[in-house]
């Protein structure tokens, strides 16, 4: 498996961080030094679905394959895939447009189980049409709800994006917040969810909106050395603590990328 590029200095005190987005029209690469966001463009010209990194390196669904890379990003004999990611030992787990739901170990694809269409993959967790589903050995298990979107783990506990609210799997699935959500997202103690006018933060008093200086649909968040998401439309914005940014301020920024069809992010 090819390896990303390690990390390198922006400037003499800030490491560089690299953000991967599934665009219409490739594989976008975007280098973000605390809530700067540098230079970017296109790694590799596809029809990217879906994006995730393991291991120091980037995954892309496609609509004709699976990709590993990115120095060079290559196949790895899947066919068209609607989504890609990793579980906790670094293994591709990827997904087609049938609901098909596939491992790949030792150069060699083994199938899991279908569901009803596939729209999100989270380490062990499948988010389809018919529901939430985990995965169980060489197996998939139905966990239940319906019209799922997206899924995410906040320390171990499975979180789902759904057309009637926001669920989180406790004693059964508990519905925090009412709504036809279109993403979720769970990392160093943080949870991001969101519909497509808003994107909202789990803080003490529940989830709470976000002021987000840009327009647009955020089509998923990811975590870092700052808090990262992408809208629809081409935006990248970054949420940083205030010792990281230049004015010592915190808080988003934003810049177009002017890449439009995003529809995942992940960073390295």
């Amino acid at each position: 498996m090819s390896t990303l590029e390690e990390k390198r200095k922006y400037g003499e005190h800030r490491e560089e961080t690299v953000a991967y987005l599934a665009t219409g029209q490739g594989v976008a690469t975007v280098r973000i030094s605390g809530d700067q966001v540098g230079r970017f463009g296109l790694a590799h010209r596809c029809r990217a679905r879906d994006v995730a990194t393991t291991d120091g390196a980037a995954l892309v669904a496609t609509d004709e394959d699976v990709l590993v890379g990115p120095d060079p990003f290559e196949s790895l004999a899947f066919g068209p895939a609607v989504a890609v990611t990793a579980d906790a030992a670094g293994t591709v787990v990827a997904a087609d447009e049938t609901g098909r739901v596939s491992r790949y170990d030792d150069g060699e694809w083994t199938e899991l189980g279908a569901v009803e269409e596939v729209r999100a993959l989270s380490a062990g967790l499948v988010a389809a049409a018919d529901g939430v589903f985990r995965i169980d050995g060489d197996g998939l298990a139905s966990v239940g709800l319906d019209d799922a979107r997206d899924v995410a783990s906040a320390d171990g506990v499975p979180l789902a994006a759904t057309g009637d609210g926001l669920y989180r799997l406790g004693n059964g699935w508990l519905r925090e917040s009412e709504g036809s959500y279109t993403v979720v997202a769970a990392g160093d103690g943080k949870s991001h969810a969101a519909t497509a006018e808003a994107l909202y933060a789990r803080g003490a008093d529940g989830w709470e909106a976000v002021d987000l200086p840009a327009e647009g649909s955020v089509v998923d968040v990811a975590y870092g050395e700052c808090v990262y998401a992408a809208t629809e439309s081409g935006t990248v914005l970054v949420e940083a603590d205030p010792e990281l940014t230049a004015d010592g301020t915190g808080g988003w920024r934003s810049r177009s990328i002017g890449l439009p069809e995003v529809s995942a992010l992940a960073v390295a």
